[in-house]
């Protein structure tokens, strides 16, 4: 039971992929005792199972195509592009029978997670920098580190034309290091050790927002799962897209 609870959809999400408005309208709609689940109303912690029928002022609705969340270990060589002409594009390599997209890029040369969707409305919203939402990295480079040059990309790097935004940059080698990043300027971290000579040998992202890589297996994906799901929306709920 505890199981089935915890794959249902919560109702004001499930009326939202309906089309039908948003969640918060819909959360007003449920306060408002105009929604059905199998003709009984209810309350806003309610979920809907599949073969349940929703209701509203006792005219039943249809739920869209059910979002897919995925994370991907995407291996070096695959490229993070929806191109099918291109030989190494991540779509392919997935072979998932619904349409998805990648939620931003991952350098070809790069490896780590990625976030696949068949959902529009997020992708905006993770990627803006305004939202400052966190990606993390394990990064190896090809010479010996210095306390100076870790303080440095940590105060913020001037590339592309600006300065990157200061972030959390933590040696944990002579030549390894982890970084934060609440912003994705094009290739920013290799472009940021180039500034002081360095040559990135190994770049790996271990975690997007609150979702990390964990032990996924290289070449494997998983769909995120309802918690992961609700905190997601959750924080994007008022993010801007």
């Amino acid at each position: 039971m505890k199981q089935q609870r915890e794959e249902g959809i919560q109702i004001n999400k499930y009326i939202s992929n309906s089309g039908f408005c948003s969640r918060r309208e819909a959360d007003k709609l449920v306060e408002q005792a105009r929604v059905t689940i199998n003709e009984e109303l209810v309350i806003l912690s309610a979920r809907v199972f599949p073969g349940d029928v929703v209701a509203i002022d006792g005219e039943k609705i249809k739920s869209k195509q059910r979002p897919i969340y995925m994370a991907l270990n995407k291996p070096v060589g695959i490229t993070s592009t929806t191109d099918l002409s291109d030989r190494t594009n991540i779509i392919s390599f997935i072979n998932h029978p619904k349409r998805i997209f990648p939620v931003g890029r991952l350098d070809k040369d790069s490896e780590g997670l990625i976030l696949l969707t068949n959902d529009g409305d997020i992708v905006n919203k993770i990627l803006r920098a305004g939202n400052n939402n966190e990606k993390e990295y394990v990064v190896s480079v090809d010479k010996e580190l210095t306390s100076e040059v870790i303080r440095q990309m940590a105060a913020g790097v001037k590339i592309l034309g600006e300065r990157t935004k200061p972030c959390y940059i933590k040696q944990e080698g002579s030549r390894k290091f982890r970084i934060i990043l609440k912003q994705g300027l094009n290739r920013q971290i290799r472009r940021m050790c180039a500034e002081f000579d360095y040559k990135v040998k190994t770049l790996k992202r271990i975690r997007i927002m609150h979702i990390v890589l964990g032990t996924l297996p290289t070449g494997k994906w998983r769909y995120l799962t309802p918690a992961e799901i609700d905190k997601l929306e959750e924080q994007l709920s008022n993010a801007k897209g």
